[in-house]
């Protein structure tokens, strides 16, 4: 069996358990991460969470369950319906409206209340534009993003 089978194995049984009917796919993507996408009729908000917490313990959960059967640890992206997407929208809006409010104030920007993960996005989208530099400040719980024009 494949790592795509198996994860795709893995996050059936998963949900079995839970009692929650899901359609899974499971799709490699060109980073080498694994894509799980779920389509469910029942329970999409309880399974995606306050801000998505759900979302990421089910892939925490899956990838201990893949290093177990595999013995070996592989990167999971769970997505709920287009969840995902529609969170990465936001953060290119606000990352966005933060440069653009950087560039005219010339004021550094920071956003706060993100996890590390977004931090990622939002460096990863405005690393494409040359007029703004971003970086990631403070510690732990307390870290955040700033957009500063170059």
């Amino acid at each position: 069996m494949n790592t795509v089978e198996t994860i795709e194995s893995l996050t059936k049984e998963l949900f079995s358990l839970a009692g929650v009917d899901v359609k899974v796919t499971v799709e490699e993507s060109e980073e080498g991460n694994y894509e799980v996408n779920l389509e469910t009729i029942e329970e999409t908000g309880l399974l995606i969470g306050f801000r998505g917490e759900n979302i990421n313990a089910i892939q925490t959960v899956l990838g201990i369950m893949v290093k177990g059967v595999t013995g070996e640890w592989v990167r999971i992206l769970v997505n709920i319906g287009d969840y995902r997407q529609k969170q990465e929208e936001k953060l290119f809006v606000l990352a966005d409206q933060s440069a653009d409010r950087a560039i005219e104030t010339k004021e550094p920007q920071p956003i706060y209340n993100l996890t590390a993960g977004q931090r990622r996005t939002i460096h990863m989208y405005l690393s494409k534009r040359d007029d703004i530099v971003t970086e990631s400040q403070g510690e732990n719980l307390e870290r955040f993003l700033v957009v500063k024009s170059k």
